[in-house]
């Protein structure tokens, strides 16, 4: 260890040094201190931020896991049965079951057509996951991708960002990802196959309805994050089924 390294070295101090063995010790303690010096300003300020998006991804992911808990609880399953899958006690799962004050009573189900705003985002989301998937797939196995082609859809990148946290759902952002899922959907038409009409008709309903600016919905501000993340699971799995 470079603490009883450097110790040692200190404790026989008219002892020299060879140039193998106690040398390298002593070369190597050097290394260990200047490593060891604290962080900067600037280093703690990322650290804080990187700590940040990790809690704030926590945090979205429990509250998503309550609404996931609300909806098949609703479509009839047992507490005893969630509390199992979740890895949860029954009574912290009918916790989840009964809500909290200011929770959503009403979550939507899980029918793909809702019109609110987080959802039909989270819809968007999904829907351009699903075209990147395929679009990857395609190229790995050689088939032609278009003009923008190599195996990358256009939204593969803002996607990712989306799904790392780096980059939040504003109108711009949502926007941008529109444009790019419109595009994929022009250029990538071989790679996506039979899909490719499902996606086309999944896009242009999700268009139409921001277009109209989202309904109200079963959401609140606190609860949008799960709502897109749940849209995002539902709309890749119903063009995986396509």
């Amino acid at each position: 260890m470079a603490v009883e390294e450097g110790s040692s070295v200190a404790s026989t101090p008219t002892t020299p040094m060879r140039a193998t063995g106690t040398g390298a010790t002593g070369a190597g303690a050097t290394k260990a201190g200047a490593t060891g010096a604290d962080p900067t300003e600037e280093q703690l300020a990322v650290m804080f931020a990187g700590l940040n998006e990790v809690i704030r991804a926590g945090e979205e992911m429990r509250r998503l896991r309550a609404e996931m808990i609300r909806l098949l609880a609703g479509a009839g399953w047992t507490q005893d049965r969630l509390a199992r899958l979740a890895g949860m006690s029954q009574p912290a799962v009918s916790k989840q079951v009964t809500g909290s004050p200011g929770a959503a009573s009403d979550t939507g189900g899980l029918a793909l057509d809702q019109e609110d705003a987080p959802w039909l985002e989270g819809r968007l989301w999904g829907l351009a996951e699903a075209i990147a998937e395929e679009v990857a797939e395609s190229g790995e196995s050689g088939e032609s991708t278009g003009p923008a082609g190599g195996g990358t859809a256009r939204s593969a990148r803002l996607t990712q960002a989306l799904a790392r946290g780096r980059k939040r759902f504003t109108e711009r952002n949502v926007d941008a990802l529109r444009r790019l899922v419109e595009e994929d959907l022009r250029t990538h038409r071989a790679a996506l196959g039979p899909r490719h009409q499902e996606a086309r008709e999944a896009y242009d309903r999700i268009a139409r309805a921001l277009d109209t600016g989202g309904a109200a919905g079963p959401y609140t501000e606190g609860t949008a994050p799960a709502r897109r993340t749940l849209a995002r699971q539902v709309q890749r799995m119903r063009l995986r089924q396509a």
